[in-house]
């Protein structure tokens, strides 16, 4: 490495005219000299690792660092050229409000050149589905052993794509929930999430399964959704292991069941539909410094071509974003919004502290080896993923927003709860960024990876969809790759397979307030 670089190609600046930090494209040695301008040199005092971050500038004791334009924490007492570490910065929350940040009045990008329009299957009552599936839905832990073995046997023994070329498959959602425990909040929690599966627009038909004595059993379903449950709009048969006589008759039933119900499901086909009826849900895991730098504003900017187009998306998370609540309360669209989003933030901190825990525990061993050294850092890059959209509110978990546009989902950070919850509050798919490197998917819905950097899409080549890692090199520009990942999205909701779905990657799960989950 040379003796003097310019900071373009040693580092990333986010905000210039506010940040006191760059972040570091790649390890660099002390002594390394930087260009920051013509006429002015930085020399590094400290190695920096590759996405950890160095000063700019002094920052005095009990002053800011800034990044994102924002502050990532207070300094102990920072020098020029000093890496950025958790010895020489308090993580305390500063008070740092900026009206300059409000959402812009021109947010909506440019969309020319881009599809309108996706292959989807139009559903009886009017929303359109991008996959065809059938569902084996079993209502608690209780019978989740045949739920599981009749999608798989289903699929091994009865399902043939040749016969059946519109049914994606069956798949099932087995789960640990359901009895042996509080009533109340855990038992809706369940009950909502199995019945949004079943209602899904995914779904074309659905096989339900009780044991039969545990709380959330089909009488229990039928109470929560005040119907029969053979009255959803599509073909749905129901099945109690007690009253079958137990694991192998149910099964038996069951198989029976997907095999009168692959006709019915295979009658619809794809047609054009416009994108106005997609809604995503927006997730990030494994995420590394990188992520709030080139993949979470990339999908920010494909969000933002979405809602200017009248579809519907949805961020979650709640615990990274403590530390952003100026920020988003400055892009909500109306006042009732901002007072939910610091509702939402509040409710999730008070939920976690009843626990003895805070949102400061978040980052991972992986997150913070990957230069997220705090959940202020974090928070920041991760809020990325909204865009600059006005976001309309704050949806309950797993429950679908009251409009189109931008939203805020109730929900805890952690991939296995929260990407399964943005299906059942209605996305169709889940975009998920990385850049340690994820590999989850849905049982009923694609989940598009996206990386932050070029060396983990390369390396995990068969689980990621996308690279933004572009960025980085200069080979591209935020908006460029949030173009490609939009045009991704509407390939995907016409029928082309995320490579989870190649994977046969089906993760479900429901979260419970008897779970805490940052």
């Amino acid at each position: 490495m040379p003796d003097t670089l310019k900071l373009s190609q040693a580092a990333v600046l986010v905000d210039s005219a506010k940040d006191n930090v760059a972040v570091a494209k790649c390890d660099l040695p002390a002594g390394l000299n930087l260009e920051l301008a013509p006429s002015r040199q930085l020399r590094l005092n400290d190695s920096v690792r590759r996405a950890f971050r160095f000063a700019l500038k002094d920052i005095a004791a009990g002053s800011p660092i800034v990044q994102y334009g924002w502050p990532i924490g207070v300094s102990k007492g920072i020098r020029a050229g000093d890496s950025i570490v958790t010895a020489n910065m308090d993580n305390a929350r500063p008070e740092f409000a900026d009206d300059s940040a409000k959402a812009a009045g021109d947010w909506r990008p440019d969309v020319g050149g881009l599809p309108t329009t996706f292959d989807g299957f139009l559903r009886p009552d009017g929303r359109v589905g991008i996959r065809n599936w059938i569902l084996i839905a079993p209502n608690s832990m209780c019978a989740s052993h045949e739920a599981n073995q009749i999608s798989m046997r289903s699929e091994f023994m009865l399902w043939s794509r040749e016969k059946f070329p519109n049914v994606d498959g069956v798949t099932a959602i087995p789960h640990d929930k359901g009895c042996g425990c509080t009533d109340g909040t855990n038992i809706d929690l369940v009950l909502n999430t199995i019945a949004q599966y079943v209602a899904h627009p995914n779904i074309g038909a659905a096989v339900i399964l009780e044991l039969g004595c545990e709380k959330t059993n089909l009488a229990a379903m039928e109470r929560y959704i005040g119907k029969p449950l053979d009255q959803w709009g599509k073909p749905v048969i129901v099945l109690s292991v007690q009253k079958l006589g137990g694991t192998e008759p149910t099964i038996k039933a069951g198989l029976e069941a997907v095999e009168k119900l692959l006709p019915e499901v295979n009658k619809i086909s794809r047609t054009k539909q416009s994108v106005k009826h997609l809604s995503i849900g927006l997730k990030c895991g494994g995420s590394d410094a990188f992520s709030g730098l080139t993949a979470n504003p990339s999908l920010g900017h494909a969000s933002d071509i979405l809602v200017a187009q009248g579809g519907t998306s949805m961020f979650t998370e709640v615990p990274e974003m403590a530390g952003c609540e100026e920020k988003l309360k400055n892009q909500a669209a109306s006042p009732a919004a901002a007072k939910e989003i610091v509702d939402a933030i509040k409710w999730y901190d008070d939920f976690t502290a009843r626990y003895g825990h805070t949102a400061f525990e978040n980052p991972s061993p992986g997150n913070k080896d990957g230069g997220l050294v705090n959940i202020l850092v974090k928070s920041l890059g991760a809020v990325a993923k909204a865009g600059r959209a006005p976001i309309q509110g704050v949806t309950p978990h797993a429950q679908a927003p009251r409009t189109p546009g931008l939203w805020i989902m109730q929900g805890p950070s952690y991939d296995q709860l929260s990407t399964p919850a943005l299906i059942a509050a209605g996305a169709h798919m889940v975009l998920f960024t990385t850049g340690r490197g994820t590999t989850i998917g849905n049982a009923i819905g694609p989940v598009i990876k996206i990386s932050s950097n070029t060396e983990i899409f390369q390396r995990m080549n068969g689980d990621l969809d996308v690279d933004a890692g572009t960025i980085l090199d200069g080979l591209e520009t935020q908006e460029q790759v949030g173009r490609r990942i939009y045009q991704e999205i509407v390939a995907v909701a016409s029928g082309q397979p995320a490579k989870a779905e190649k994977n046969h990657h089906r993760e479900f799960q429901i979260w419970s307030e008897q779970s805490v989950a940052l």
